[in-house]
């Protein structure tokens, strides 16, 4: 058998984007193609970094990968890409407004992951969606074509609002690698035991604790959609499909009484793309 020919960057963040299966390459689909090869290597970056502490059972050998990675970002924006995450995104970089701060608090938010898998409170936990997830939605509206600078305020709602939602969902998942990312306090103010969660006991106290988590959560969609300014409603289309269909798994989870400690509820591919098509087409979530 023949060898296949290697894949040029942009084939690599292609591929690595589809794979990921994720509700983003939903929103991605309906944009232009420049916009598109932007947005698919940032996402391909933010997996390669996140695969390093889902993916490395060795706390020493993620720590060095990350520290490669924060060496790789350096070497780029200098012009030395060599690795085809970077060599993909970097062409876009200048036009889009993509800054090596942008990369780094990625892989901070990732280091976080090695060092901490508790959470005293919510301000602790917000500090780590700001980095995973309010930057990521930063870099996101600037690629969409963000004209308005209060534009960037509600992308860090949003983000901490889509992060919030994954982190329902994957209450059990992360348990098992043993973290859990629901504030400490807030166990205790509903008198959940970190060892219920792991041992995956359901009770009416963790149902409670997960209802107050979900109406947090809801908060911050409304907060992130009225903070969006008007001008910039039709660009930011991609970041209003991820609310939607975010929310809606949201819904979902909450329609299953939050029974998320020894399964992952999501949607259908075909409700997520359905989910993304009214928006594109009708403008409604």
């Amino acid at each position: 058998m023949g060898q296949s020919p290697p894949m040029n960057p942009e084939q690599y963040v292609q591929q690595k984007a589809a794979a990921s299966g994720s509700s983003f390459y939903y929103a991605f689909l309906f944009l232009p193609r420049p916009r598109r090869a932007a947005i698919t290597a940032f996402y391909a970056f933010c997996r390669e970094v996140d695969d390093v502490v889902d993916e490395v059972s060795d706390p020493g050998v993620a720590h060095n990968k990350l520290a490669w990675w924060q060496g790789e970002v350096a070497q780029a924006f200098k012009g030395q890409a060599t690795h085809p995450v970077m060599q993909a995104l970097m062409p876009h970089a200048a036009h889009y407004q993509i800054e090596a701060r942008h990369l780094l608090a990625v892989i901070e938010g990732c280091q976080m992951d090695l060092e901490q898998t508790r959470y005293l409170d919510y301000p602790g936990l917000q500090r780590y969606c700001h980095l995973v997830a309010g930057v990521v939605g930063e870099v996101a509206a600037r690629i969409f074509g963000q004209a308005d600078s209060a534009t960037t305020q509600y992308a860090h709602r949003l983000g901490q609002a889509l992060q919030l939602t994954n982190i329902l969902r994957d209450v059990g998942e992360d348990a098992m690698r043993g973290r859990i990312y629901l504030p400490v306090n807030e166990l205790q103010q509903f008198d959940v035991k970190a060892h219920e969660i792991l041992k995956r006991e359901y009770s009416e106290r963790f149902t409670a604790l997960m209802r107050f988590q979900a109406e947090r959560a809801y908060r911050l969609y409304d907060e992130a959609l009225a903070l969006l300014p008007e001008a910039d409603r039709r660009a930011q289309k991609p970041g209003l499909m991820m609310a939607s269909i975010y929310r809606t798994l949201l819904r979902e989870i909450e329609h299953e009484d939050f029974r998320v400690l020894h399964q992952r509820i999501s949607l259908t591919p075909l409700r997520k793309f359905w989910l993304a098509w009214k928006m594109q087409a009708l403008g409604r979530m």
